[in-house]
């Protein structure tokens, strides 16, 4: 089985997607990527919070916007 059968198997497992509390997360250390197709790929991608670099990706993700903003709020005086 390669890594690519892997991660699609990871993938496939619903047990590696939160419930409906946070729908659209995605856990799975055996998945090697960081970013994956969402359970309904149409809606786009999502980030395999087990990877190490998914969590940083994520966080990321949620500062970059509010750095942004502090920024322009800054310069702006």
């Amino acid at each position: 089985m390669t890594q690519q059968d892997i991660n699609q198997q990871e993938w496939d497992n619903p047990e590696n997607w939160s419930g409906k509390v946070l729908p659209g997360l995605y856990f799975s250390k055996r998945d090697t990527r960081v970013i994956v197709p969402k359970g309904l790929p149409s809606l786009g991608w999502t980030v395999n919070l087990a990877h190490p670099a998914g969590a940083w990706t994520f966080i990321g993700c949620l500062l970059a916007p509010a750095l942004i903003l502090a920024g322009m709020l800054i310069t702006q005086g």
